[in-house]
């Protein structure tokens, strides 16, 4: 059997801001350099989802699971249309996949997007450092000079300092199902998602609701989503600082006063900042299938999924939101609910893909809302 990675065995570099070197072999589209805010996940499967999810824009992904590629890449458990990491990296990568459902390899599939990876480095040595000193910028690179290295990092745009909810947001409005399926019709509850990074998980658990789904782009404006007649509106998750959202915070604004919200993950930063509230960046942030939350009115404590780098600041809330779930680990904000408005927030991702199917219940619980108020 011949091997995946052919002649590509060459050493690569990934070089982190503080000057941190670690050395491994590149693949994917290993002629390519690739830069990007470095972060880890702590789930134990799940890479392509991980791959496609738009909040990893403008990132380099480092699974904490050290073996990876071993099952393929398929069809079914994409999460958007591309791939939205910067760069990809792991302990060890398996040039051969057993997956009756495999279409491709995990080299295959990162070169035919020309995202670079990097493989055979101390992934737990590179975790601690993050841990330890926070998330940062690096540069996958083939290039051994650290100097130069450091020198292109510091002329790139950091990660805090772009916009990238423009960058994976879809440019046309879009219907979920499509036309040709049998959901569109007038009776469904009709769902507007203001996509932020949205994942196709949520359209999927919103179609099996029996939900007629709409999704606008990220600039989209009050009147056109209320021309819409949404029963609710969904704020999706998506990457980047909250702060530089004003202008979908004050969309927001306008839609809670008419319509049901769902905030979930950076749209749960969005509808908390549209009350008044204040963000902050994370060390090192929340990202993997294990992140325990407690919810508030019932002590019940679940695994969630996550994958964020900003928190809703506790002290800056204003008093018409109640915290409604916490995190256990650090006790920051997972979740909101207004006392008067039918607002509804949650910091993880209830649609999983990668991570625990046990959070699904806020779909149905938004939807208990729209039909107290439809």
């Amino acid at each position: 059997m011949n091997s995946d990675l052919g002649d590509q065995n060459i050493p690569a570099f990934l070089i982190l801001q503080d000057g941190t070197v670690f050395e491994g072999f590149g693949f994917g589209f290993s002629s390519n350099e690739a830069h990007g805010e470095v972060v880890f996940n702590t789930s134990m499967s799940g890479y392509q989802e991980m791959l496609t999810d738009p909040s990893y824009s403008g990132q380099i992904l480092v699974p904490t699971y050290p073996l990876q590629g071993n099952y393929g890449i398929n069809n079914r458990d994409i999460e958007s249309s591309q791939i939205q990491v910067s760069g990809f990296v792991a302990r060890e990568y398996c040039e051969f996949p057993s997956n009756r459902y495999s279409d491709m390899t995990l080299n295959e599939y990162l070169k035919s997007e020309s995202i670079p990876a990097i493989y055979g480095i101390d992934t737990r040595a590179l975790t601690r450092r993050i841990r330890s000193h926070g998330v940062m910028m690096g540069l996958i690179t083939q290039n051994a000079d650290i100097g130069a290295a450091e020198k292109k990092l510091n002329e790139l745009p950091s990660y805090e300092d772009q916009n990238l909810v423009q960058r994976v947001s879809t440019s046309e409005t879009y219907s979920w199902p499509t036309e040709n399926d049998q959901l569109n019709d007038d009776e469904a509850v009709h769902i507007v998602i203001l996509d932020e990074g949205v994942k196709f998980n949520i359209l999927r658990l919103l179609q099996n609701r029996g939900c007629r789904v709409t999704v606008v782009p990220s600039n989209a404006d009050f009147n056109y989503i209320m021309d819409l007649n949404p029963d609710g509106v969904l704020l999706s998750p998506g990457p980047g600082d909250p702060r530089y959202l004003d202008d979908i915070v004050e969309v927001t604004r306008k839609l809670v006063e008419k319509v049901p919200v769902l905030g979930i993950c950076l749209g749960h930063q969005v509808a908390a900042r549209a009350f008044g509230a204040e963000t902050y960046k994370l060390k090192f942030g929340h990202r993997g299938g294990n992140h325990p939350v407690k919810d508030l009115s019932t002590d019940m404590v679940r695994m969630t999924a996550q994958n964020h780098g900003y928190a809703v600041d506790v002290d800056s809330l204003p008093s018409e939101l109640k915290i409604s779930q916490i995190n256990l680990n650090d006790g920051t904000v997972e979740g909101l609910e207004h006392t008067s408005l039918p607002v509804l927030t949650i910091q993880y991702h209830s649609e999983a893909s990668p991570g625990p199917l046990e959070n699904e219940f806020i779909f149905d619980r938004f939807l208990n809302l729209i039909d107290k108020t439809r």
